[in-house]
């Protein structure tokens, strides 16, 4: 991981920035930069919409019942600090980053879904960074109660203005007995944006927990290792994972899923692709209860240089476990390019078509709306060159 020098960033001011009632009133280049982070302001039928203007929360607004959703410090003032929750999954000393995120909190959100309360909408988070040397630190904290399905749809990106932008974000995952959460994150920052986010879950038993993570637009530098850990008997987790690092990124991700109890199953899908820039590409999946299944996928495309490496993990001490991983990095077969250019298509047109099929959303379950525009993103991507 390389070195972040965080005192380049301001990390206060504007907290008290004027409310947005109708994030619609956005100017029209916020607007094209939220699109390609999955946000789209003119969706009036999410279950909810919160978004975090540099240091400020300027929209909230709920539209179900049984269904919390407020400012990270309005939630703590009003339930007494969130005992049970803030700060609980994660340790602030773990890293200077979670430091800075504790000693500099400037916002964030509270959402959680009542108990047995289902909601179908998506429920729209934003994270949006404008200015020059701006610095974001965020707290989120996410609970399904016993019973309860909740989708958060959450976009984070950058202003076409914005330089030199880095964004601290911590987030915290509750699912309860029984419970659903399906966690669809999409990314769009700038290439001179330093990201740092640090997330850690829990399920209970019969919990199910799947995360959607895309990065198809340039970052100047992230990290993250997202972890869930399954505590009660027959929980779930998955995640599902598409980045294109053009070049002068650099990406180090990754996913970790702690098997602790018995009949617990796990899941992490990555398809990564490099155009120039530089991926590290991990996936860990342990196992301390049996028994208990794992898999771990994380496949690679080089199109046009750039370096990749994958570091698959799995770790049990276990009996009646099973774990597997597959793991590769290349190019595209030269005989996957001939047999499409032998049914009419030129090798352009064959090697997007390849890349198209690698780089698939269908898995993720999103909205037709943003399915569709990821599409088109994807499309733009052509052997040998960045987007």
């Amino acid at each position: 991981m390389s070195s972040v020098n965080l005192s380049r960033f301001q990390f206060n001011g504007g907290e008290n920035a004027a409310p947005i009632e109708n994030l619609a009133s956005l100017p029209r280049e916020d607007q094209e930069r939220l699109v390609l982070a999955g946000i789209d302001v003119h969706d009036n039928s999410s279950s909810g919409a919160f978004m975090q203007l540099n240091h400020a929360g300027v929209h909230c607004e709920t539209r179900h019942e049984g269904l919390d959703l407020m400012d990270i410090r309005t939630a703590l003032k009003k339930f007494d600090g969130l005992p049970q929750y803030f700060w609980k999954l994660l340790n602030p000393e773990k890293d200077e980053f979670t430091r800075m995120a504790q000693e500099h909190c400037n916002g964030g959100y509270f959402v959680r879904a009542r108990k047995g309360v289902k909601i179908a909408q998506p429920v729209q988070s934003c994270m949006f960074i404008k200015g020059h040397g701006a610095g974001q630190s965020i707290h989120n904290i996410v609970i399904v109660e016993e019973g309860a399905e909740l989708h958060i749809l959450g976009g984070c990106a950058t202003a076409h203005d914005a330089n030199d932008a880095a964004h601290l974000g911590v987030t915290e995952y509750y699912v309860e007995k029984g419970g659903k959460l399906t966690f669809t994150m999409i990314h769009n920052w700038g290439s001179s944006t330093t990201v740092r986010p640090r997330s850690a879950g829990i399920v209970e038993a019969g919990g199910e927990f799947q995360n959607n993570y895309i990065l198809l637009k340039p970052v100047g530098d992230l990290q993250m290792y997202p972890t869930m850990t399954l505590a009660g008997a027959g929980a779930v987790a998955r995640f599902n994972s598409v980045v294109v690092a053009p070049t002068g990124s650099y990406v180090d991700c990754g996913n970790r899923i702690d098997l602790a109890a018995p009949e617990t199953r796990g899941e992490i899908i990555s398809r990564v692709v490099t155009t120039g820039g530089t991926v590290i590409n991990r996936g860990f999946i342990g196992a301390s209860a049996a028994p208990a299944k794992g898999h771990l996928e994380c496949k690679g495309l080089i199109l046009g240089g750039g370096r990749m490496h994958a570091i698959p993990e799995l770790d049990s001490n276990q009996d009646g476990v099973e774990l597997s991983h597959e793991a590769a990095v290349g190019k595209i077969a030269q005989e996957e390019i001939e047999y499409l250019m032998a049914r009419g298509l030129d090798e352009d047109e064959a090697a997007a078509t390849i890349v198209r099929g690698f780089l698939n959303v269908d898995i993720m379950g999103l909205p037709a709306p943003l399915k569709k525009a990821m599409d088109e993103q994807i499309s733009l991507l052509e052997a040998g060159n960045a987007m």
